[in-house]
């Protein structure tokens, strides 16, 4: 009998999704003894301000990351929203699981659309990409930053600290707050964050035998529209919670890929769209965020940067 730690953050999505894997594993291998390893990352600890001032995303992975290399752990479960680009020297993205809801939602205090929030509602969110896409048709709203967990900012909104939320759809269904939505973003509303919705599973590169045995829950479609986004996030640099968005989806053998990098308040949106063959996706991602290059997104993102709103 096999025994393989699982390595996961203490968040209760991050638990849920940790608990997901297990149970789907253990259907695949009723032999395997899975043992959860809850950890404690940077992110959890740094809650004060936006994450494009502390670090971004590594803030969520690194301690998952070390307990791999050292050896504690024998995989880690993640959002593939949080894994950066470039991955650690010696670990590998074993798995990607079929994907949730992908889609942004709005959870106001009370049954309403976006286009039906009052001017002046206080929205809150810490994603300067959701911002920047809704300022651009809502102008009229005023948002505000909103870390934490997503029942600590459930909890924010029903105390009356903010008139509306946006979530993840795929983090509050997967919650049990999928009653709680009001309202969906579509991506012309809102186009998602790379990997927005999708579960990864993280090895070391060269642990065949844990490799082998999570493969069996790697969905092939999700997997090459979350690779291909990751591809226009990394060229474009935006790891850290920059207004930058990439959504691919499949038709048959064809995949469409959508990038959005945004001004602040929405007062400029960069778009770019590729379509063609799946089998040529990393290609047509790394033209659509050429094609936002050429539009000047590189100097949005350099202002941002280094002079974060």
């Amino acid at each position: 009998m096999t025994t393989l730690y699982l390595g996961t953050r203490k968040s209760a999505l991050a638990l849920w999704q940790a608990h997901h894997v297990r149970e789907r594993l253990l259907a695949c291998h009723p032999d395997l003894v899975i043992t959860l390893v809850p950890m404690v990352t940077e992110g959890d600890r740094r809650l004060g301000g936006p994450l494009i001032d502390t670090g971004g995303k590594a803030l969520f992975t690194k301690e998952l990351e070390q307990g791999l290399v050292e050896g504690r752990i024998d995989f880690a479960v993640h959002s593939m929203k949080d894994v950066v680009a470039d991955l650690p020297a010696g670990l590998a993205i074993a798995a990607i699981l079929e994907r949730e809801d992908p889609r942004d939602a709005l959870v106001a205090r009370g049954p309403m659309t976006l286009a039906e929030l009052p001017a002046g509602t206080r929205v809150g969110t810490e994603s300067l990409r959701r911002r920047a896409q809704i300022q651009a048709i809502r102008p009229d709203l005023l948002f505000a930053g909103l870390r934490g967990n997503v029942n600590s900012r459930l909890a924010r909104l029903d105390a009356g600290e903010y008139g509306a939320v946006i979530l993840a759809a795929a983090g509050l269904k997967r919650l049990g707050f999928a009653d709680r939505i009001s309202a969906y973003l579509a991506p012309e509303v809102s186009l998602p964050a790379a990997a927005q919705g999708a579960i990864g599973i993280e090895c070391r590169a060269d642990d065949h035998a844990t490799r082998a045995c999570v493969a069996v829950l790697h969905d092939a479609d999700t997997a090459v529209c979350v690779e291909a986004e990751r591809v226009v996030n990394a060229v474009l640099a935006g790891g850290c919670r920059l207004p930058v968005a990439a959504f691919a989806t499949l038709d048959g053998a064809a995949i469409r890929i959508r990038g959005i990098v945004a001004e602040p308040a929405g007062k400029r949106l960069l778009r770019a769209e590729r379509q063609g063959d799946r089998h040529a996706a990393e290609s047509l991602a790394r033209a659509v965020a050429g094609d936002l290059l050429a539009q000047g997104a590189d100097r949005i993102i350099e202002a941002l940067v280094k002079n974060p709103p």
